[in-house]
């Protein structure tokens, strides 16, 4: 397997530069075959790659207290102010910081540089570069005023934006924006200019980062596109906006949009974003759109495959059959109970794998010790261990109308309700709850009755749904009973 900066040689000289396979083989003093399996983008050398990096000691909480303490200097006497080794005594005593004192005194003299006080009219050639940058929005979601994370992209030369909106700034949105962006221009610049990015930085400081965050290198890679940090609040160093993100605000969220969902405020971006194309910039002849049209010829090709934007963790499913993510819980069938099983993580989902197979998936919580539950995964367990049914957190947790309720209280016993429950999981509520307003109204409380309506209404003829219990191998079920008085304990 090659290493990710021989990917990048490779697939710089095949899409950026033309060059041949052959060519490319002589160049790197690799063989031809390895040449061919990587120039296209459609296969990636560290897809199987699971190493967790190790977390950096300088965290936004570190940066916001060193901050702090230049803020305390601008009204103290010159003689006693802080120096790096008092920010870092405090730093210890205080945070419990546990980092190197010479890591404080890099930071330090990092974040006390000045800028410069004259500014350089920059210009970009047509595919040289793209600007990126995160921030805020306020919309409205539903029926409540909502902020928002808002990826901001803007092509240098012909000024063609990109923005997508997420629930929080994580890794897996930093990947999805650049991949969704790239998707949008139909190609890939040659560079991607940033502020002091913590989604990408791992170590250092503006121009002077030393290392980046290793899906952050590998999407690089891919797409075949160098990174170049400016010193944050610098934006005339990026020699396009001042402010990419308040452009973004004043132009794509004004007005406010109202919105039901994120697939439809993106579906609104982008539309505004395109709309933009006939926008012409003062001291311009051609629209944004003409220009674009100029720069899309100039863009590195789209690989063949585009890469996951997603966090993959391994995880344990415990005796409630679910697995944690983060500091949340997510539901599998129970027949996966102490399985070793892969979590995918997206911006809004998480689904769980077992041997290659999709088990599981669940809308992605941002939230603190939420539990996700599918009832469908707990079927065949209450089907063996009906009377908890009453109790258990997966079917409390579904939300079951009233009227299912009222009807379960009257059937003959918890079997039964068992029953009904997997025949809403098969056919859905809407189907079945018809069926179970039409055997109340007649007074035929039964898993009976409400198949015989159902019949009716679907006009076919309804075997009665199979209910065999699957085969659990080394579960102790008496854990299970714990759910009847309010389930895992903390």
């Amino acid at each position: 397997m090659i290493k990710v900066d021989q990917y990048q040689l490779i697939r710089e000289l095949y899409a950026v530069e033309g060059l041949s396979q052959r060519e490319i083989a002589r160049r790197l003093g690799i063989s031809r075959n390895t040449v061919r399996k990587y120039c296209r983008g459609e296969v990636f050398p560290f897809e199987k790659s699971m190493r967790q990096r190790k977390p950096s000691v300088m965290t936004p909480e570190v940066e916001e207290f060193i901050l702090q303490c230049f803020e305390e200097d601008e009204e103290a006497p010159r003689k006693q102010t802080h120096t790096a080794k008092r920010i870092y005594d405090r730093l210890v005593e205080e945070k419990g910081f546990t980092g190197g004192e010479s890591t404080v005194r890099h930071y330090v003299r990092k974040m006390r540089s000045k800028p410069a006080d004259a500014f350089v009219p920059l210009e970009y050639d047509p595919g040289e570069a793209m600007q990126v940058d995160w921030g805020e929005a306020t919309v409205l979601m539903g029926d409540r005023k909502a902020t928002v994370h808002i990826f901001c992209a803007r092509l240098c030369f012909s000024a063609m934006p990109f923005v997508i909106a997420f629930p929080y700034e994580r890794l897996e949105a930093l990947l999805e924006g650049h991949i969704e962006a790239f998707k949008f221009f139909n190609g890939v610049p040659q560079r991607a200019i940033y502020d002091n990015m913590r989604t990408i930085v791992k170590d250092g400081w503006g121009k002077h980062v030393a290392s980046e965050q290793k899906d952050f290198v590998q999407l690089k890679a891919h797409y075949a596109f160098k990174s170049i940090f400016c010193n944050p609040g610098q934006a005339n160093e990026k020699g396009l906006v001042e402010n990419l993100v308040s452009w973004i605000r004043r132009n794509m969220f004004v007005p406010m949009p109202k919105v039901n969902s994120f697939e439809e405020l993106n579906e609104l971006l982008r539309k505004r974003c395109l709309s933009y194309r006939n926008h012409v910039i003062r001291g311009r002849k051609r629209s944004v759109g003409e220009e674009y049209r100029i720069e899309q010829s100039r863009l590195i090709p789209l690989p063949k495959r585009h890469m996951e934007p997603i966090r993959q963790v391994m995880a344990k499913v415990n005796h409630f059959s679910v697995v944690r993510f983060e500091r949340n819980r997510y539901s599998v069938p129970v027949d996966y109970v102490g399985s070793d099983v892969t979590v995918k993580a997206s911006v809004f989902e998480v689904s769980i794998w077992y041997r290659g197979q999709r088990i599981a998936s669940h809308l992605r919580s941002y939230d603190e010790n939420a539990v996700s539950y599918r009832l469908e995964h707990y079927l065949p367990l209450l089907e063996k261990k009906p009377r908890a049914v009453w109790n258990a957190q997966p079917v409390r947790h579904a939300k079951l109308p009233t009227e299912f309720w009222d009807f379960a209280r009257k059937l003959a016993n918890d079997y039964e309700v068992v029953k009904l429950l997997r025949l809403m999981s098969q056919h859905g509520i809407s189907a079945v709850l018809p069926a179970i307003q039409k055997s109340y109204d007649s007074g035929a409380y039964s898993y009976e009755g409400v198949l015989k309506h159902l019949e009716t209404r679907e006009g076919s003829q309804l075997t009665e749904l199979p209910c065999d219990p699957v085969e659990i191998q080394q579960v102790d079920l008496r854990a299970y009973d714990n759910m009847v008085w309010g389930g895992e304990s903390a």
